[in-house]
């Protein structure tokens, strides 16, 4: 077992990242609190909290003032899953120990443990998330996009696929479990996506990547009848260069409300609002936090509810956006955006160098 060793009455930087492939994690220390700091390399607004939320990918820096004197104790250091699925999943807790230096009888002395909150506890994971926000300070200003310039509205859950022939799917009604964003199921090409966009711009991919849903309905309500996902596709959506871009992302309710923890390569974005529900065009955006909203490179799209986020595409190229989940990556939550050359030189995208190996 892992175990950390402190000196009573310091301050220690811990630096938490997410490895797991599949589960988004509460994490604990016994009798500790920590103040958050950082979240994906950039700084926050310093809170106290016993209890941290890591989704998987996401990074958290927070400081660990241990008690002076040292007790005569150890505590666990503990983390477990949070999910509100319909699958299975290991909701085994794991452990580590965090032990002050130089203590004496340590093999008789009591060892804590901390109360993790529910694994289905969404409003500790609401409520947790609801409190980082960037310093929005002088040194450390932000850039939050005020005006609009694209907007979109992506729906983000699971759904089915019929079974291949021959196969035996643990789907419902012996359907093969699929995901999908506004019900496309993203099928990677046999060319790279990158290369094809700088050396031919056609025949891998297509430009039509929905702006919303095909077809609306009530997304955390009653689930559709037909849950089969649109498959083996391969859409993309098109940016001008330095186009400030929002997009909500709602989960639906297909197969089950969850948590999905989405990454956006070559960027990072402003996490301007989220709520429960479905998403309220003409009165949730009133409430949209424009002057310190936290900056990140994943955020969790909140079980049954939705997030917004704002970015500034001047980062030109192929990025791929995809939930974090490995199991949901294969299975094809996952889109990408193109963003197109700027005027001056700096602007464009640079040709691959020479030595190069091609796909």
């Amino acid at each position: 077992t892992y175990k950390l060793k402190v000196k009573p009455g310091k301050t220690y930087l811990l630096r938490l990242i997410n490895a797991a492939l599949n589960d988004e994690l509460f994490f604990s220390i016994a009798n500790h609190s920590v103040t958050v700091v950082e979240a994906d390399a950039t700084y926050v607004k310093p809170f106290v909290t016993d209890t941290l939320v890591i989704t998987p990918g996401q990074t958290t820096n927070v400081l660990l003032k241990t008690k002076s004197p040292a007790p005569d104790a150890t505590f666990y250091m503990l983390a477990r899953p949070y999910f509100t699925g319909m699958g299975t999943f290991d909701n085994t807790t794991v452990a580590g120990i965090l032990e002050y230096e130089n203590r004496k009888n340590l093999e008789n002395a009591p060892l804590f443990k901390p109360s993790l909150p529910a694994i289905n506890a969404t409003n500790v994971v609401a409520n947790f998330s609801n409190m980082f926000k960037s310093l929005a300070t002088n040194k450390f200003p932000i850039n939050v996009p005020q005006k609009v310039d694209k907007r979109f509205f992506f729906t983000v859950g699971l759904g089915t696929n019929p079974c291949p022939k021959n196969q035996t799917c643990q789907g419902p009604n012996g359907t093969k479990f699929a995901a999908s964003m506004n019900n496309i199921s993203f099928a990677l090409p046999t060319t790279a996506l990158l290369q094809t966009y700088f050396f031919s711009k056609n025949g891998v991919f297509t430009a039509d990547f929905p702006d919303s849903p095909l077809h609306p309905f009530n997304y955390t309500g009653t689930p559709p009848n037909n849950t089969h996902v649109i498959n083996g596709t391969t859409k993309v959506e098109v940016l001008p260069f330095n186009a400030s871009v929002e997009v909500i992302m709602q989960d639906t309710s297909i197969l089950g409300a969850e948590s999905h923890p989405l990454h956006l390569h070559g960027y990072n974005f402003y996490v301007v609002g989220q709520g429960f529900g479905n998403f309220d065009p003409k009165n949730d955006p009133s409430k949209f936090n424009l002057v310190d909203p936290v900056e990140r490179n994943t955020i969790g799209v909140p079980s049954g509810g939705w997030v917004a986020i704002r970015f500034q595409a001047d980062n030109p190229g192929v990025w791929l956006m995809h939930c974090h989940f490995d199991v949901h990556l294969s299975w094809g939550l996952r889109m990408a955006w193109i963003v197109l050359d700027g005027k001056l030189p700096n602007q464009k995208l640079p040709p691959p160098p020479s030595d190069l190996p091609k796909c």
